[in-house]
């Protein structure tokens, strides 16, 4: 089962050219039904029924697990044996007629502009890592790079002399993002000056740095944010994420286009870009509550 298992993972890696957290969280997934199978007596894939799957989704209910997290397991588990079926390891696929759980959509959380405006006033400009802040806060916000997308951001990616940049997304799928001015400028102060300053004599294709002159990580953004949120005031549990989220609500709220959004943030569906539209929609209602007379 454990040889079949990895078989899949290269596959995913290699056939489907997936990032290599997705990878994780699907082989999290698999490698815990695998020991609750191995649990059961059943040593082999092609042993596994429909009832297997249910007694186990039975199982993570009374463990109290996440909505979400059931759904996403039963998505991998889909995508697994849809897999073995196709390679001819298994005749029956344990999967029909197994649907995720139904629950309530949790909407992202959003900063207001005024809170990003606070976010953008913290870093100290005094210092080269003030500057490189400075400027990913303003790269994230103006583009809606996904954290990956940031760190891995290259010089040859940039064309800022048109005001674009090219990203390399999910799936290794490129994409072309304008960028604004205000963006721009800060890039620019950043690599003219405080990126040379963390390099000290050495080279690196990567634009974001940390002291060492090294790649910046997600760990190292995750941290840097945390403390700039702390430093700022704010309450909620903001995250690299959150000003993604905040991109695509707030150029939602000034009138621009499904479709168009659905580019910038590089979603495969359509489907997927659809949940700003309801943030758009809370805030909307949110705003008239507080300023019609009669609300």
């Amino acid at each position: 089962m454990n040889d079949i298992l990895q078989d899949y993972l290269h596959y995913l890696r290699i056939q489907r050219g997936l990032v290599e957290n997705t990878i994780i969280s699907y082989k999290q997934d698999l490698v815990a039904f695998s020991e609750y199978l191995t649990e059961q007596k059943i040593t082999s894939w092609d042993k596994v029924d429909r009832y297997d799957v249910l007694n186990y989704l039975a199982k993570l209910q009374t463990e109290k697990k996440a909505k979400s997290s059931v759904s996403h397991l039963i998505s991998t588990l889909r995508q697994f044996f849809s897999y073995l079926v196709n390679e001819d390891k298994i005749a029956i696929n344990p999967m029909i007629h197994i649907d995720p759980p139904k629950g309530a959509q949790h909407l992202p959380q959003v900063l207001t502009s005024e809170e990003v405006e606070r976010l953008l006033e913290v870093p100290d400009l005094s210092k080269p890592l003030g500057i490189r802040d400075r400027a990913i806060l303003e790269v994230m916000y103006a583009t809606g790079l996904r954290v990956s997308e940031l760190i891995n951001l290259t010089m040859d990616e940039l064309h800022l002399e048109m005001g674009l940049i090219q990203p390399l997304g999910k799936g290794d799928k490129e994409r072309i993002i304008p960028i604004g001015e205000v963006a721009i400028d800060w890039l620019n102060k950043y690599m003219n000056g405080a990126r040379l300053t963390l390099l000290k004599q050495q080279k690196s294709k990567y634009i974001f740095l940390n002291a060492h002159g090294r790649q910046l990580t997600r760990q190292g953004i995750w941290k840097n944010l945390k403390a700039i949120v702390v430093k700022a005031g704010i309450t909620k549990n903001v995250t690299p994420h959150t000003l993604r989220h905040s991109f695509a609500t707030h150029i939602l709220e000034n009138g621009a286009d499904l479709r168009v959004v659905q580019e910038l943030l590089g979603h495969a569906d359509i489907s997927t870009t659809q949940i700003y539209t309801h943030i758009s929609r809370k805030r909307m209602a949110e705003v008239y509550k507080k300023f019609h007379p009669r609300a």
